[in-house]
């Protein structure tokens, strides 16, 4: 199971901490990661990946500086910092994993590519 939260509407420019609590998931599940769906786009974006068992973390090139992935093993809980938004970053978004690993996560453009999803939290950018 997948739960995330922490969605919100934020001015352009402010910052969000989403969450995702996961469980249910064997050690070949290494790779968590967040994919967002914008308002009445078909596809969307894998934007950060990182994996359990190391913590090595990768990033789509939209969110490289300001986006920043976690995990806390002892809480099965991965976040997602988000800073310096804009409006290009809202959206619904899902915590996802894949056995293929963080190459799966960050390529995928639908969600249907992806073994699991969670339901989502939406995140609104307007001023």
């Amino acid at each position: 199971q997948l739960v995330e939260s922490g969605g919100n509407l934020v001015q352009p420019g402010g910052s969000l901490r989403l969450s995702c609590v996961v469980s249910g998931f064997p050690a070949d599940y290494d790779a968590i990661g967040w994919f967002r769906q914008a308002p009445g786009k078909e596809r969307g974006e894998g934007v950060s990946c990182i994996s359990r068992r190391d913590g090595s973390t990768s990033y789509a090139d939209s969110v490289k500086g300001r986006f920043t992935i976690s995990r806390d093993n002892s809480k099965n809980t991965v976040y997602l910092q988000m800073n310096s938004l804009k409006s290009e970053d809202a959206g619904v978004y899902h915590c996802t994993t894949d056995r293929r690993g963080c190459t799966a996560v960050l390529t995928g453009t639908t969600l249907g590519v992806l073994d699991y999803w969670g339901q989502g939290t939406q995140v609104t950018v307007s001023s």
